[in-house]
């Protein structure tokens, strides 16, 4: 066990260089495409010291998959303004990082990166929108189509990049995306 204040260690040092050689890799390329053998040589280390560290590629995208939404409390704002404040905030998520392109690229076909997803949105996202819904039983069904929406998104905007809605300025995507998420976190519930 490390102990408190201990400088890091040349095996820390690898570790992190090997999670940030990897992140770029599955960024540009994808789950599928990315191959230790590849990682490793970025990193200029041999392929078994990916393989000592994370075991496999599952175990090793698993770990450069993990993503902090950093998700603002947003119980402070005016209720009207918290679908356009969500919305701009997942948007610079998805534009700042390439992680979360690679992890949506690799959910759409291996089932460790779509439970990664599932975990990212269960434990960030549930509770962000429990603290905004006024009933917080609600919480997971409207958290789940508040995804759906920025997961479509992404997908079509960041992946398949469909020209009009890759094109689109952020602010017009605010605008048509913010009264859909304002409406699945603050709206009625359907009868």
């Amino acid at each position: 066990m490390k102990q408190r204040n201990a400088k890091p260690t040349r095996g820390d040092a690898t570790r992190a260089n090997i999670l940030a050689v990897a992140r770029q890799r599955f960024a540009a390329e994808g789950y599928e495409r990315a191959t230790i053998r590849a990682i490793a040589a970025d990193a200029q280390i041999d392929p078994a010291l990916v393989m000592r560290y994370y075991g496999n590629k599952e175990g090793l995208f698993a770990a450069a998959a993990e993503f902090d939404l950093r998700l603002p409390d947003l119980t402070a704002l005016p209720r009207r303004k918290i679908g356009a404040a969500l919305v701009d905030h997942f948007l610079a998520r998805w534009e700042e990082d390439d992680v979360m392109k690679a992890l949506l690229r690799a959910a759409t076909t291996n089932d460790i990166a779509a439970e990664r997803l599932r975990a990212i949105f269960a434990r960030q996202v549930v509770p962000a929108i429990a603290r905004l819904c006024r009933d917080p039983a609600e919480a997971p069904s409207r958290a789940g189509l508040v995804s759906s929406q920025f997961l479509g998104f992404a997908l079509t905007r960041y992946l398949l990049k469909l020209p009009p809605v890759a094109s689109m300025k952020r602010t017009a995507a605010i605008k048509w995306l913010a009264p859909t998420v304002q409406h699945y976190v603050c709206g009625e519930r359907p009868a």
